[in-house]
């Protein structure tokens, strides 16, 4: 079973925003890079996590502008970590249960990416598929 660590190195660096910044900030960059949430860092500091559910529910819905709130002020303050070497069943049974989208993955105080529910999925079938073809293999010799 493939571990956070193995499941980050595939992916490209971690992509965050500094509390202060604009929503609108936040969502542009989202936009650029084709996700769905920001881990929120205050210089090396895990500070949050701002999501599009985030903006939905405390910006549309307020009726408030994406440019006048800042980051700080929608993002999730009680982030759930899990370590590098959390097993993805270990990470998927955290989300389950913490029911979160996003799981910035932790060395000591450093994140070292974030994991999302879509990755753990994929990674979850992918072995499926691949002891499925190994248990084929073996009824046919």
């Amino acid at each position: 079973m493939k571990t956070a660590r193995q499941l980050i190195e595939r992916k490209p660096g971690v992509v965050s925003i500094a509390p202060h910044e604009s929503v609108f900030t936040a969502l542009e960059r989202m936009a650029e890079h084709d996700i769905g949430a920001l881990v929120v860092l205050d210089g090396p500091v895990l500070a949050g996590v701002l999501s599009e559910r985030d903006y939905a529910r405390k910006v549309i819905l307020l009726g408030k502008s994406s440019r006048d709130m800042r980051v700080s002020e929608i993002m999730t303050h009680k982030v759930v970590c899990v370590g590098p070497d959390q097993t993805v069943d270990q990470c998927m049974a955290v989300m389950t249960e913490k029911r979160c989208r996003h799981l910035p993955v932790l060395e000591g105080k450093r994140v070292i990416g974030v994991l999302s529910i879509g990755d753990l999925v994929k990674e979850t079938i992918s072995e499926q598929q691949f002891q499925i073809a190994q248990l084929e293999s073996y009824i046919m010799t």
